[in-house]
């Protein structure tokens, strides 16, 4: 009879799961997800979404819970389903595509479709189909071929055809170089202010504008600044709190006040501090992540965020990512380090050498840096590269030469971890059990810039050669790859063009630490809105400079002395009198033109 029984029970369980339809597929790695497609004939379905991220919550709860859906799934995919913040290689490799993307694989890791964003249920369950029917690669999937450049600057022509385009992109009605959302664009800010400081008006009005359209998506009651607006205007925001929408606002605000003076620039610069400090700093010195656009799947952002303080609360807060990743956390730093250079904050930058401080204790490795506490793989070059930024800004605003022996230790371990042979740098050393497209190098144009730059200041800074080379390392495969997509918009190519062919403005005091007249002038230095600059702090019982490629007469008092390429001025002694010194010395330096 209890025979009888347990058979009866095991065919009802066969056939509510026959019923309700087999479950998907799932796996938690790409080496699980291409070994069980192998072995089961499957095809793989890689969802790359962002905890923070509106539209992922509504495709996980309209289309990927969807019965049509999954049952299309359980017959013919694994699911791969991937955090992006928690996984900087696949960012840096599908960056493009989302949040969320869409990535469909071969089981030998071919990849056969790529999709940007949200897909409906019926959408998607044409797609699945249609791939089983003719797994021929769709044209989102087939890429460019890069091939490595022998130069790591741009001819005359390039030049003026990146600036053209850079020009042509920009929407004058509006602001911002988009076209379907607004937000700030960081290289391009960038350019359009260093573009302002040598006297081009039309860069100073896109700067501007760009910046001022940008204060619509601060939050007037927290701060913090929405992750973008959808387009032609600013007034429409997706709620997201991302770290790197608050470090390079905070940052180019904090510039921007500077440079112009203007009170508005400074009140955002500060609204962003406060969102940052008040809401993604932990208790022992590290930030969190990000914060999501919606307060539930029933109370959007739309409706949360229009509330005031006190009916937010009552009704809790929206989701805090508290992963303290390290490259989180040295966009951070970067960041205060400027609101301290540039509003004379000292609690930014106690903050900034707080957080340094925390991910030197809780994520270094072997000379490098970890992403998290433990890494699905890596390291990972974003990490490392973002601490190097973050450790020479450190140099720069503190003058103690630790913050810069640690950055030329990380620059050291990302040359031998990351460089490739040809050109540029890949944004992970590939695992052995990787196959098919994940199986192969993945060098990312941006990140490319960005350690040209490091590299390149890196070099300006201590004279060792080895940075000069790993900057044009990485500059040949930005250039191959915008050679490769001439219509691409690289505004951050340029930056390294200009930075890569010139000296950086210098200032350099000379003075005791303890000596409060040589304190001031390195706030007056740091103070002076320059995006491309080294700035030294020379207390000669330390040896001395890690660059010496200027001498300074000894002299009786604290100076501070303002550097070109060819020149350097007379000594400056009261604070007040460091920036007239450096436009001086830069009008000199300026091109004549014909």
């Amino acid at each position: 009879m209890r025979q009888m029984l347990q058979l009866l029970l095991l065919a009802l369980s066969c056939l509510e799961a026959t019923t309700a339809g087999a479950a998907p597929v799932s796996a938690t790695s790409s080496t699980e997800a291409f070994a069980r497609a192998r072995r089961e004939h499957r095809y793989v379905i890689l969802d790359l979404e962002a905890v923070w991220c509106h539209w992922c919550h509504v495709m996980d709860r309209e289309t990927y819970a969807n019965k049509g859906v999954q049952d299309v799934l359980a017959k013919n995919y694994v699911v791969l389903k991937l955090d992006q913040d928690a996984h900087p290689d696949f960012a840096a490799r599908y960056g493009d595509w989302g949040w969320p993307a869409t990535i469909v694989f071969s089981p030998d890791g071919r990849e056969l479709y790529k999709h940007r964003g949200y897909i409906e249920a019926p959408a998607m369950i044409d797609l699945l189909k249609a791939i089983v029917d003719d797994p021929t690669p769709r044209a989102s999937a087939i890429s460019v071929p890069v091939v490595a450049t022998t130069t790591a600057t741009l001819t005359t022509d390039q030049r003026k055809a990146r600036l053209a385009d850079y020009v042509s992109f920009y929407d004058a009605e509006h602001g911002d170089w988009g076209d379907t959302q607004r937000y700030i664009d960081a290289a391009s800010v960038e350019l359009a202010i260093e573009l302002a400081g040598d006297g081009d008006k039309q860069a100073e009005h896109m700067a501007r504008q760009t910046l001022d359209g940008n204060l619509a998506l601060i939050d007037p009651v927290w701060g913090g600044v929405y992750q973008y607006s959808i387009g032609p205007g600013w007034g429409r925001p997706h709620f997201e709190k991302i770290m790197s929408f608050q470090a390079n606002d905070m940052r180019l605000y904090a510039l921007a006040y500077a440079t112009w003076k203007e009170p508005k620039y400074l009140h955002a610069a500060q609204a962003i501090q406060r969102y940052m400090t008040g809401f993604l700093l932990a208790p022992d010195g590290a930030f969190y992540v990000s914060q999501d656009a919606d307060l539930s799947s029933t109370v959007d952002g739309h409706v949360y965020y229009a509330l005031e303080d006190t009916a937010r609360r009552a009704r809790g807060l929206p989701a805090i990512d508290r992963h303290q990743y390290t490259r989180e956390n040295a966009w951070a730093i970067a960041a205060l380090c400027q609101v301290h250079d540039s509003l004379g904050d000292t609690d930014a930058l106690e903050r900034a050498t707080r957080t340094a401080h925390w991910v030197v204790a809780h994520r270094a490795l072997r000379g490098g840096f970890r992403h998290d506490e433990k890494d699905a793989a890596g390291p990972y070059l974003a990490d490392n590269m973002a601490m190097a930024n973050a450790l020479l800004t450190l140099y720069r605003s503190t003058g103690e030469r630790t913050w810069l022996t640690r950055a030329e230790t990380t620059l050291t371990f990302i040359d031998a971890y990351f460089r490739t042979r040809d050109a540029g740098y890949q944004s992970a050393p590939p695992s052995k059990d990787d196959t098919g497209a994940l199986a192969e190098p993945l060098r990312n144009e941006d990140d490319n810039v960005a350690l040209a730059r490091i590299a390149n200041l890196a070099w300006r800074t201590t004279a060792n050669p080895r940075y000069q080379h790993m900057s044009e390392h990485a500059a040949r495969y930005a250039l191959a790859w915008a050679n490769a997509h001439p219509k691409s918009f690289m505004p951050g190519l340029l930056l390294v063009d200009h930075e890569m062919s010139a000296e950086p403005l210098h200032v350099a005091v000379v003075g005791a630490r303890e000596d409060a007249r040589a304190q001031a002038l390195h706030a007056a230095a740091l103070e002076y809105p320059a995006l491309y600059r080294r700035i030294d702090w020379w207390d000669p019982r330390e040896g001395p400079l890690p660059n010496p490629d200027v001498t300074y007469p000894k002299l009786a008092r604290p100076a501070a002395f303002v550097c070109t390429g060819n020149a350097c001025s007379p000594p400056v002694f009261e604070p007040q009198q460091v920036a007239a010194a450096v436009d001086r010395l830069r009008a000199l330096a300026a091109p004549v033109n014909d």
